[in-house]
């Protein structure tokens, strides 16, 4: 006899002699979904660098879907270990001005889909020293990269009456920084490398990348 279907025979009687069956457990009643907990006004995150701790207010009220976006990533720990791996240097005006620049990449395995644009002229948060604004290549297509700006830029404003498209839309802005500034300006001013980077890029990627270590969402303090 096939050794295979003896055991399997040997099997099959023993399972005949064995005591009775059990009656199946009942299934457990299935738990509801917790329940989502609408964002406040303000949302505050605090960004732990190598060079020290970012804190930033984002304007939930104003910048919904942008802000909401960023805290998906935030709550999703899908920011710590991403790297600040740009800074603009713009040689005119107040210095320092420019800005730095940070996110995912575009890395297919950490982002979430593109969210819709939001203007400055529909949310208002304009491109002021310390405004939080989000990178991207045609308007809708915003992921998870950000910049901090150092000064006030207002051509990242929307420009309804512009006849270029590109300044028609202009950036989505959705926060500033609370603390932390002395903290963008060393990230601002570390070396950068000459041969990096392609067209306007090249002479503003940071080498070496400054490293975030962490992002998460903290507690704003009560104003009485």
């Amino acid at each position: 006899m096939n050794r295979r279907f003896a055991l399997a025979a040997a099997l099959a009687a023993l399972s005949l002699t064995a005591a009775p069956a059990l009656a199946a457990p009942k299934k457990a009643a299935a738990k509801p979904a917790p329940k989502q907990v609408p964002l406040p006004d303000t949302v505050r995150v605090a960004m732990v660098t190598e060079k020290g701790t970012i804190k930033l207010d984002l304007d939930h009220k104003r910048a919904p879907i942008t802000v909401e976006n960023f805290v998906r990533y935030v709550d999703a720990r899908k920011f710590d270990g991403m790297a600040f791996y740009r800074a603009m240097r713009l040689n005119w005006g107040t210095q320092p001005n420019g800005l730095i620049q940070t996110g995912l990449q575009s890395n297919p395995l950490k982002v979430f889909k593109p969210i819709a644009h939001e203007p400055t002229s529909q949310t208002g948060i304009l491109h002021k020293a310390g405004a939080v604004s989000m990178a991207r290549y045609a308007p809708g297509t915003a992921m998870a990269d950000f910049s901090i700006l150092l000064a006030d830029l207002p051509s990242l404003d929307a420009d309804p009456k512009s006849t270029n498209a590109e300044s028609q839309a202009g950036f989505a802005a959705f926060g500033h920084v609370v603390s932390g500034m002395d903290v963008v300006k060393a990230i601002w001013d570390s070396p950068v490398s000459p041969t990096k980077g392609e067209g306007p890029l090249k002479g503003q990627m940071l080498e070496p990348p400054v490293k975030v270590l962490t992002v998460r969402r903290i507690a704003s303090p009560v104003v009485p």
